[in-house]
């Protein structure tokens, strides 16, 4: 049995896979700000989920920049120099834990769904923050597995500014009153779309992929808004540079597990995840 771990802004999403791919029960609870009461309650709930069961691997996606398995940079949450591996010890018998980047993952799953496999995917799920997870021929890139497309700077209402301040689900939120999936007026969708354009507008040139995988919890209304960010992109992108295939992800909300059970399987099997 696999167990992935999915820790978002808001919430945390933990579930199981067979190594078929059979996908298990999921547990979901608000994610604690809080270290201490984050590992309080992940060890509770794999223990009193687990406990017993047969379990190969558990893969953790933490929300920022991983190395080594340690969370130096997790801004949404406020962590820094976090190892939640040494945190949970011993639990659940000692089973191996993994600690991955959560839009590394999403990315990871989606890229695997497409046929073809893409060259070079971008993944971007804007949810509480923005996260970019970058694929390379179906594996994370390691040149740029610690990439942090949503704090990329860029000029909006006359300040430079990173992308996740004014175009995140939170800054949605903050902007309109309402949750995305509240937000029905085209005109408001247009508005969202030019602000999320602002940060692909800097990205795309850098790294030209070929295609952008839209997830999250903003990501699962990409039909309110995908037409109108094309239409900008193709219009202010610089004319000697094709703008990437625009996707909604297959799993929009739950990609991140998905991509937990695709890089387990590589870790069990010995293959490398990153290429």
């Amino acid at each position: 049995m696999i167990v992935t771990v999915d820790t978002g802004g808001t919430k945390t999403l933990i579930s199981s896979f067979t190594k078929a791919g059979r996908i298990g029960k999921q547990i979901v609870y608000p994610t604690p700000h809080d270290p201490i009461k984050y590992v309080q309650l992940l060890r509770q709930a794999l223990e009193s989920e687990y406990a017993g069961k047969p379990v190969d691997l558990i893969v953790i996606a933490l929300p920022g920049i991983i190395d080594d398995g340690i969370a130096r940079w997790c801004p949404n949450l406020g962590w820094k120099n976090f190892d939640v591996r040494v945190a949970l010890g011993s639990v659940l018998d000692g089973a191996p834990i993994h600690v991955e980047n959560d839009a590394n993952l999403a990315g990871l799953a989606e890229a695997r769904l497409l046929d073809p496999i893409p060259d070079f995917a971008l993944y971007v799920t804007i949810s509480t923050g923005i996260g970019t997870g970058f694929i390379s021929q179906g594996h994370i890139d390691p040149g740029l597995e610690t990439s942090e497309g949503g704090h990329a700077l860029v000029e909006f209402d006359g300040q430079v500014r990173e992308w996740e301040s004014f175009a995140s689900g939170r800054a949605i939120k903050e902007t309109y009153g309402k949750f995305a999936r509240d937000i029905k007026r085209k005109g408001d969708w247009n508005h969202i779309a030019d602000r999320i354009s602002r940060g692909f507008l800097a990205v795309i040139p850098i790294s030209q992929p070929d295609v952008i995988i839209f997830g999250g919890s903003v990501g699962t209304y990409f039909d309110r808004f995908a037409t109108q960010l094309a239409d900008l992109l193709d219009e202010q992108l610089p004319p000697h540079i094709t703008r990437p295939t625009l996707l909604q992800a297959q799993h929009p909300e739950h990609a991140v597990i998905y991509g937990g059970y695709y890089y387990a399987l590589d870790v069990l099997a010995g293959r490398k995840t990153r290429k």
